[in-house]
């Protein structure tokens, strides 16, 4: 489901779950190996990827979310946990205390845009795959602590076609919106993004500073036209009920 290797400075975090739809299980074992990457010592980086070559993540495990009468042991685990569990995770890797790079190698749908969004930096195939926010398309709303992170990490037109009009990024247009980065052939995708984090190492030798200017950047009074940050609402979502 997720596979955490560490080679020197950098360690790469691979979802291996098929389309990657996000459930309580998937959140678990997500939220396991971010913990193995805060606890290590002395520079340090994250990357993020997919072993599915059309999938970075499909977003929620929409069959799991809308099914009725699931039994108590439901191998994706519990449903009633999920949004406060899934929100926290999200917290935790904006506030990473090392640098992190999500290298989007496929689709990132809804959750899967989300998850990338949370990383400093993302780098996203140039030929093929999508970056979309795609709520409105199924008929549902996107939650306030949600829509702090986009406004945070997305410029405001880039924010508004994103969430309101749901707009399919493709890697080079995702570029040029300001969605990612950097794009790199699907061969070249993994090595730039390692290259990237090996570059950026350094910087997670500093944990308690790093950390805390993230903290600053997207923490309690720190959002534009909000009360509150994302860090603050993702791990306070009770609070921002649409």
């Amino acid at each position: 489901m997720i596979d955490l290797k560490r080679d020197g400075d950098v360690f790469t975090l691979t979802m291996t779950d098929g389309q990657n739809r996000w459930n309580t299980t998937f959140v678990r074992a997500f939220d396991e190996a971010i913990e193995e990457v805060e606890a290590s010592e002395g520079p340090a980086a994250l990357v993020t990827t997919s072993s599915n070559e059309k999938f970075f993540s499909n977003g929620l495990d929409l069959d799991w979310v809308q099914a009725k009468g699931l039994p108590a042991d439901d191998p994706r685990g519990d449903r009633k946990a999920f949004g406060d569990e899934f929100m926290k995770l999200m917290a935790r890797i904006i506030t990473l205390p090392v640098p992190s790079i999500a290298a989007i190698n496929g689709h990132a749908f809804g959750a899967g845009l989300m998850v990338a969004l949370c990383h400093d930096i993302r780098v996203m195939r140039e030929d093929r795959g999508f970056a979309c926010a795609n709520e409105m398309q199924i008929g549902m709303v996107i939650p306030n602590p949600e829509l702090a992170l986009f406004r945070h990490k997305l410029p405001a037109n880039t924010f508004f076609e994103t969430v309101q009009l749901a707009r399919r990024w493709g890697g080079p247009d995702a570029l040029a919106a300001g969605v990612v980065q950097q794009t790199a052939s699907a061969e070249d995708l993994l090595d730039v993004a390692r290259a990237r984090a090996e570059e950026l190492a350094p910087l997670g030798a500093h944990r308690k500073q790093y950390k805390k200017q993230k903290e600053a950047m997207y923490g309690e009074n720190a959002a534009i036209n909000s009360v509150h940050g994302p860090a603050h609402m993702l791990r306070n979502m009770e609070q921002f009920h649409s």
